[in-house]
């Protein structure tokens, strides 16, 4: 067996070089797209056949062989490198944009939820504030609403207003001159003058009463007068 020279094996090891290069390119052409995938094979392609030479022809032009299938092998190592780094750069970007939508919806959806809890906060202070405000109306309307003179008379109350207001009815009432008239039976007095009593107002009871020299009738209730002044 002949002893190979140093020529020779730098061909031999360039043959290697291009066979792996054609290797490593199909194997990354894989998870390329199409288009880059087809020109990465082509690339490929070339490497194999740069490494497919016979021992014969590495003897006889060992220096030719090792050349070419350098070539081959550089060509198909940039050519996949650049096809691999095109489509990392490619991912990146597609992961970045990914990453800053999602962001971005994590922004919106956070700007949303402070909006809702903004709202629902002030919802429930108008809410507390109307309870509020019902809660004190009745109190505010007992406090500042004046007992009319009829209630004044149901209630039993003495009001100041009410008793000047029957004295100022009592001056304007022309008073009624007697009249001459037989005198009635002694049975018939009591029931006549309850039943005349009970035919004048509440404001015309307590005139009398007044006129009488009676006191305290103004916190009584009209029959309580008629009973008075029969």
């Amino acid at each position: 067996m002949s002893k190979t020279t140093k020529p020779e094996r730098k061909a031999l090891s360039a043959l290697e070089d291009a066979a792996a290069a054609a290797r490593f390119a199909k194997q990354a052409a894989k998870t390329l797209p199409p288009k880059r995938a087809k020109q990465l094979r082509e690339v490929a392609e070339d490497a194999k056949d740069a490494s497919d030479v016979s021992k014969k022809a590495v003897r006889k032009h060992p220096r030719k062989v090792a050349k070419r299938a350098g070539k081959a092998a550089d060509r198909a190592l940039t050519a996949t490198e650049t096809a691999l780094a095109r489509e990392q750069k490619k991912a990146a970007k597609k992961a970045k944009k990914k990453s800053e939508k999602a962001g971005e919806k994590r922004a919106a959806e956070k700007k949303a939820a402070e909006k809702a809890a903004a709202a629902k906060k002030k919802s429930a202070g108008e809410d507390a504030f109307g309870r509020k405000v019902a809660k004190a109306a009745p109190k505010r309307a007992k406090k500042t609403s004046a007992p009319s003179p009829v209630d004044a008379d149901a209630a039993g109350v003495e009001d100041p207003a009410v008793d000047e207001l029957i004295e100022a009815v009592i001056e304007l009432e022309p008073v009624a001159e007697p009249e001459t008239a037989a005198a009635p039976d002694v049975d018939d007095d009591h029931e006549s003058a309850s039943d005349d009593l009970a035919t004048l107002s509440v404001v015309a009871l307590r005139g009398r009463a007044r006129e009488q020299g009676h006191t305290g009738y103004s916190r009584l209730t009209k029959a309580q007068l008629v009973e008075l002044l029969s």
